[in-house]
């Protein structure tokens, strides 16, 4: 029998799983006592660091008491359950990872229901109980009941409990028994976690993920399910829809540590494999013996909630910032994206210029505008839409579960927002001096519902939501209807008109910047758009009368987020994005243009 034990670990957003995944790989001595390899390992890129989120899920093995134990750390926002959903299919376990104050969160549920209809065994870790006021035994309360909710097996219900703090290095039995390593949790997943099984018979192998290397070109990654595989061996890749390739493997690697290791030998069934030389593949093919092939099921994934217009730009400023500007390279690079991003979608509009792209929310789909901007692309991106869909001949729309933790003052002002964007108030429960507010609301609800709940509660608010289902339209949704400050003319924003202008509403722009004709430069305090100069300088004449040179004293302008700038795009509008640069602008640049569209 192998001593391989394939574990995934899951948690909600920032409840401490890429730093536990650390926490192991030190407790295996990975590293030389002088290395210095920071925090944070397996965020690897730039973008995960800074926001402190996984987003790709990545793998990583470590070797304890004679047992190779799999990693692979998942993305806890639902945005991604692209990809939690196909690196569940490589686990044998999970471990179920929940803070110790704020207990199972709606991520934690939306992953670990997944896991369950997978039927994966689960071992839950309650993290920070060093944390002050936890509650790590009503915490352990709460995660049996989700369980048992989502309709956990007793198998599953009988689950092992480890208490500790990543942070600090520390796992145990009791929350008040304080160790100093973390190998009671190893010792754990050795004991429960099956072991990987190997299944005799004909090769056989999902490609759940994907990698990429600048030598070899694309590397497909699976868990073996059936057989053995060895380098140079011919295989079947059966796509999709069944049609059958005849290919080669060229290369082959396990996992060991941070890296892969190649492998000459036979690799047995159980283990997770990356494959090098396939040509033509797609996440969900299947590898597989070369005389008698056998696909095995496609990976069903959650369907897209929204989508937005990407497309060229052709502002005044186009080029002048970006690298990859022209249409091939926006084309290009977005296929590039759905090969590996499997809860995208990209489809071609009447214009050769844009394309209709469709993601799980707005996060998700401000990742990959976030990644392409610091690649150098140049784009624009039109207002968020969620998908509506004909069933039974009745418009339905896709409905959300939004939980807000607020302080008691606050709850009634959030009942209050959310209730007339058509959200439904589902339950209230007190969590020590906070109150959580569950409710079911349309996903075009919860567009720019951030910004309102943040203001509402003074930036206290903890908000979290969750694509739920499909059901009937529920309705027009009141919005705001301020209008926006548009500039007049080209030319640089001068102080003294922002500063004449100050009454009108609030600025998007600092002082001396650029701007064009026909940008958005800032929000009405009426309704409608007026079009504003702010490139009007003060006239000098010789005469000097008390009064006239007092100094400008200009409030700082608003700064948006590039997901609260996505949230505010108006139907005639667009986001210009460029690598350094993000801008509102009108479609229309001329208002003339815009004058005779309104008429239409």
């Amino acid at each position: 029998m192998q001593n391989i034990r394939n574990i995934a670990i899951i948690a909600h957003v920032d409840h401490g799983k890429t730093t536990l995944v650390d926490r192991m790989l030190h407790q295996v001595k990975l590293f030389r006592e002088n290395e210095d390899v920071g925090d944070l390992i397996l965020d690897s890129n730039d973008l995960e660091r800074e926001r402190g989120i996984t987003i790709l899920s990545k793998n990583v093995s470590v070797r304890y008491k004679d047992v190779k134990i799999n990693i692979i750390d998942t993305p806890g926002h639902s945005d991604f359950g692209g990809e939690v959903e196909r690196v569940l299919n490589m686990a044998d376990g999970v471990i179920l990872l929940v803070d110790a104050f704020e207990g199972p969160m709606p991520q934690t549920r939306f992953v670990l229901q997944k896991a369950i209809d997978l039927g994966l065994k689960p071992i839950v870790v309650i993290n920070k109980v060093d944390k002050p006021n936890c509650r790590p035994d009503e915490v352990y309360e709460a995660v049996f009941d989700l369980m048992f909710n989502l309709g956990a097996t007793e198998d599953q219900l009988d689950f092992p409990v480890v208490y500790g703090s990543s942070k600090n290095g520390w796992m145990s039995d009791d929350w008040q028994n304080e160790t100093d390593n973390v190998a009671f949790l190893l010792d754990q997943i050795i004991e429960h976690i099956p072991p990987a099984e190997f299944k005799s018979g004909t090769p056989q192998m999902q490609i759940t993920s994907m990698d990429y290397s600048s030598y070899v070109g694309r590397i497909a990654v699976g868990k073996l399910e059936r057989g053995t595989i060895r380098m140079g061996m011919p295989v079947s890749l059966v796509k999709r829809d069944g049609n059958i390739i005849k290919q080669k493997i060229k290369e082959l690697y396990t996992f060991e540590g941070l890296g892969k290791e190649k492998r000459k030998d036979d690799i047995n069934a159980g283990d997770i494999v990356a494959i090098m030389g396939l040509e033509e593949f797609e996440i969900g093919d299947t590898v597989a013996d070369i005389e008698n092939p056998e696909g095995m099921p496609a990976i069903k994934i959650d369907e897209p909630t929204m989508s937005m217009v990407f497309t060229i730009n052709n502002s005044p400023f186009f080029g002048k910032e970006g690298k990859y500007v022209t249409s091939r390279h926006l084309r290009d690079r977005l296929y590039l994206e759905i090969e590996k991003n499997l809860a995208l979608r990209v489809e071609e509009t009447n214009s050769s210029d844009s394309y209709q792209v469709f993601g799980r929310g707005i996060l998700h789909l401000s990742i990959l505008v976030e990644t392409m901007r610091r690649e150098g692309y140049e784009f624009q991106l039109g207002q968020p839409k969620v998908i509506i869909k004909e069933i039974d001949s009745v418009k339905h729309e896709p409905i959300e579960t939004l939980t807000v933790l607020v302080p008691e003052d606050f709850s009634g002002k959030v009942i209050d927002i959310v209730t007339l964007r058509k959200g439904e108030f589902l339950s209230m429960e007190p969590k020590n001096d906070r109150m959580m507010l569950e409710f079911k609301m349309p996903s075009r609800g919860i567009i720019g519902l951030r910004n309102s709940i943040l203001t509402a509660t003074e930036g206290e608010a903890i908000i979290a939501h969750r694509f739920d289902c499909f059901e009937p339209w529920k309705g027009e949704i009141k919005a705001r209807n301020n209008g926006a400050l548009i500039s007049m003319e080209t030319g640089t924003a001068i102080p003294f008109a922002i500063f004449k202008l100050i009454d009108r509403g609030k600025f998007y722009i600092n002082t001396n910047v650029e701007v064009y004709a026909g940008q958005v430069i800032g929000e009405n305090n009426r309704a409608g758009d007026l079009v504003v100069n702010v490139n009007k300088t003060k006239k000098l004449s010789n005469m000097r009368s008390s009064g006239s040179d007092d100094k400008v004293l200009i409030p700082p302008p608003i700064k948006f987020s590039l997901e609260e700038y996505m949230e505010i795009i108006r139907n005639d509008e667009y986001l210009e994005i460029t690598p350094r640069t993000l801008r509102l602008r009108k479609i229309l640049l001329s208002e003339h243009d815009r004058k005779r569209q309104a008429k239409i």
